[in-house]
């Protein structure tokens, strides 16, 4: 049985995170859908397209107990984007902060509320780390490569604890790399594209597994009002994985280019990181190599994404070429290539 959005026309929905790529989205088409939306942001948070539509702010942090407690107040469904931004200079607190107490705070503020229906936790495929098999699906080990990704995994494994303990209903989403317009983290590769050339790491394929913004966003909305999608976990990925050289011959394609790949050893970069992350932070300075910026070079990243289709009976619209033809158009349209 495929459910209708309408689900959500009069509902009470709180959304975390509401002012990133993908909250922007989800909370547009909540609008949409009619549902009395909410939303936690800082107080340095740009509104942006979200400003002039009914939304309810609170402005604040994503883990002040206060603030929680009146965003969460009446509410049917919550969606949990928030997520701490992913630098050098974040600590390990201030990532536990955003993706375990926030959750912590969420979760402890539904217990015994009879309106409240779904609590949907979006974690990420990062927990997974490299993939060593041909596909994995949400059963595949766990192997966190920072601190980033093992606070998200921190978060969604309490979250599942806790939530059966206290009976709260929920999913998990854990979604694949971001496209579609309006995405920045894909920009640094446009752009070396843009300039007619491709720098790959090492010799192997670099398996990349894409998610468009709408077909996330459609994913998570189905697992909050689909009964078979309670207590379970959902990977969103698209259809089809690619190596990094292949999406950046799309790209090529797309923008109009012809890309030359150049291939480098890997062990240099991985020194250099090193070496950049140990004596630039003490003084101030933001290193410009990471070791997690070449283990984007390293490390294989394909799924499985037929629990998604089978239990929400969602069909992934986007196709590789279509999701990057897309992302394309906006970051021309919008300068970012020039």
């Amino acid at each position: 049985m495929t459910y209708s959005l309408e689900a959500y026309r009069g509902k009470t929905v709180l959304v975390t995170g509401a002012t990133g790529f993908t909250g922007q989205v989800l909370a547009k088409k909540l609008v949409a859908a009619g549902a009395n939306v909410r939303a936690i942001a800082r107080k340095s948070s740009v509104l942006g397209d979200l400003e002039p539509l009914d939304i309810q702010w609170y402005r604040g942090d994503v883990f002040d107990p206060g603030i929680i407690d009146q965003a969460v107040d009446g509410v049917h469904y919550i969606f949990h984007l928030a997520a701490a931004f992913r630098e050098v200079k974040s600590s390990t607190e201030g990532y536990r902060l955003v993706h375990v107490t926030s959750t912590e705070l969420l979760a402890k503020a539904v217990i015994g509320k009879q309106e409240f229906e779904c609590f949907v936790h979006v974690s990420t495929v990062g927990v997974h780390g490299h993939i060593e098999v041909d596909r994995a699906d949400e059963d595949y080990r766990f192997a966190p490569g920072d601190d980033y990704q093992n606070t998200k995994l921190e978060g969604e494994l309490w979250l599942r604890d806790f939530a059966k303990e206290n009976n709260i209903p929920f999913s998990v989403v854990r979604p694949a790399p971001i496209m579609g317009p309006g995405d920045m983290r894909l920009l640094k590769m446009f752009r070396m594209v843009n300039k007619g050339f491709f720098l790959m790491l090492g010799g192997g394929k670099g398996m990349y597994h894409l998610v468009h913004v709408d077909d996330l966003t459609n994913v998570m909305l189905l697992s909050g009002i689909t009964p078979e999608a309670r207590s379970e976990v959902f990977i969103a990925a698209g259809d089809e994985p690619l190596g990094m050289v292949e999406i950046a011959k799309i790209i090529a394609e797309k923008i109009g280019k012809k890309v030359r790949i150049i291939r480098l050893p890997i062990t240099p970069f991985y020194a250099a990181a090193y070496l950049c992350e140990r004596i630039l932070p003490p003084l101030g300075i933001q290193p410009p190599i990471y070791r997690r910026r070449v283990d984007f070079y390293t490390k294989d990243r394909q799924f499985d994404n037929s629990k998604s289709r089978k239990l929400l009976n969602y069909e992934f619209k986007y196709t590789n070429e279509l999701g990057i033809e897309e992302t394309a158009n906006w970051y021309k349209k919008n300068g970012l290539l020039d």
